[in-house]
């Protein structure tokens, strides 16, 4: 049962069910990224009004995992995304990953050993307030 769940939220439920109303009546689908995120802008925009973009997750909702090509159409930088030829794009640069804070792959400095700090080594002398 939903209810449940401990990360069950029927506020973000139904924040959800809003936006996918206002998608099925409001929005055109612009396209979709390598992540399955649907990306969709306004039917209609009233004169002198910047015109309305958003994205549909697949999955649970989280920011990071919007790519950077799509990141500047969502606020307006460039008029389309990046694609994949273009000369903007560096053969250096890797791909997207989202945040992955929390999880299992999250990034450790090489120094730390999952919960157990390091002992010091010789150049730090902890400060003594009564110095």
């Amino acid at each position: 049962m939903p209810f449940s769940d401990p990360n069950f939220s029927l506020i973000r439920r139904l924040s959800q069910l809003g936006t996918m109303l206002h998608t099925l009546f409001c929005g055109v689908c612009v396209g979709q990224d390598q992540f399955g995120n649907r990306y969709y802008r306004e039917r209609k925009t009233l004169p002198g009004v910047r015109q309305r973009r958003w994205v549909i997750y697949r999955g649970e909702p989280e920011a990071s995992k919007v790519p950077p090509e799509w990141h500047i159409w969502l606020h307006h930088t460039a008029g389309a995304p990046i694609p994949a030829d273009s000369p903007l794009r560096k053969a250096w640069q890797k791909p997207h990953q989202f945040n992955q804070t929390g999880s299992e792959a999250a990034y450790f400095p090489p120094s730390y050993s999952r919960g157990k700090r390091c002992r010091a080594t010789g150049d730090y002398q902890a400060w003594n307030p009564n110095e």
